[in-house]
């Protein structure tokens, strides 16, 4: 699916997987070695992401229900947890850098 920032008027990755099952948001990203810069993968739900057995570091971004962006995180490295998000529905993980220019917090996203 394609993420567009509509706060900013301008498109974020025009290739985001969903993972909505248990074991989708369990591994994730893990069986990958890397992220294309047009690529991305919507957690959802989720309010916190662990970075165990990554093979590259990433951009995180915490939604809320509404799509509206409550935290970035940028280049969150491998073997690292990122905090619990208060109000987040879903995480939003990007190429490490994609984020950066495109999306902050307060920023409301949408998903076509």
């Amino acid at each position: 699916m394609k993420v567009f920032n509509k706060t900013k008027g301008l498109q974020v990755s025009a290739g985001a997987a969903r993972a909505d099952t248990f074991s989708d948001r369990l591994f994730g990203l893990i069986p990958r070695r890397s992220l294309g810069p047009e690529e991305g993968l919507w957690l959802e739900p989720c309010a916190m992401i662990h970075m165990c057995f990554m093979s590259f570091p990433i951009d995180a971004v915490f939604l809320d229900a509404d799509l509206k962006v409550l935290r970035v995180i940028g280049g969150l490295k491998t073997w690292r947890f990122s905090p619990w998000v208060y109000g987040a529905r879903g995480v939003l993980e990007l190429p490490a850098g994609r984020a950066a220019g495109r999306i902050e917090e307060g920023d409301l996203l949408e998903f076509l």
